[in-house]
């Protein structure tokens, strides 16, 4: 009955898609998030997949081309650059995913870090449309993931409940520091 992270954090941003919208997977890695949310906003939609890592990119791109899907725009920048590629797109964000740490069978240096991904996290929430979501699958076994993980949940647990519903999803009574979700929803503020 209850869901691991990943197919919970696909399932929360799935919910706030709907076809022809635009979505952000702030951290592509090996393209399995940008996968689903192309699904999630189908041929009409537009998904911006960003990552610092070339790897990442070239991983991604072979995935969507052995899928056939083109309405993936892959960026080789960092995700706090996300205001540089959606300038126009206010109130028009489905939502937003995260998997926070280090590519997946690359170099284990190469991390998220926790000011870029707070910076990132506030942009996307100015573009943030009523009903959307920003799902972020934190990973903190690793070298500088426990800083990431605090300043996640000290910065996103101050956001104001008035406009946003924060959750944090996860297992604790699993060892080696199991992944979790956090996930922010924007609420419509204007109806309180």
């Amino acid at each position: 009955m209850l869901k691991r992270v990943i197919p919970f954090a696909h399932e929360l941003i799935q919910k706030a898609t709907k076809p022809g919208e635009i979505v952000v997977d702030a951290t592509c890695g090996n393209g399995h998030d940008t996968i689903v949310l192309c699904k999630a906003t189908g041929p009409n939609g537009k998904v911006y997949a960003f990552d610092v890592q070339k790897a990442a990119i070239e991983n991604t791109q072979a995935l969507l081309d052995a899928n056939n899907i083109t309405h993936a725009e892959l960026i080789h920048d960092s995700h706090h650059h996300v205001d540089r590629y959606l300038k126009e797109e206010q109130d028009l964000l489905a939502g937003a995913i995260f998997n926070l740490g280090y590519l997946p069978g690359s170099n284990k240096s190469v991390i998220t870090k926790p000011e870029y991904t707070l910076e990132a996290i506030n942009k996307m929430l100015a573009l943030l449309k009523v009903g959307g979501v920003i799902v972020c699958v934190v990973y903190y076994g690793h070298p500088g993931g426990q800083e990431e993980k605090d300043a996640l949940i000290n910065k996103l647990g101050q956001l104001n409940q008035k406009k946003y519903q924060v959750l944090q999803y996860g297992f604790i009574n699993q060892r080696n520091h199991p992944p979790f979700i956090i996930a922010i929803e924007k609420k419509n503020d204007k109806l309180l």
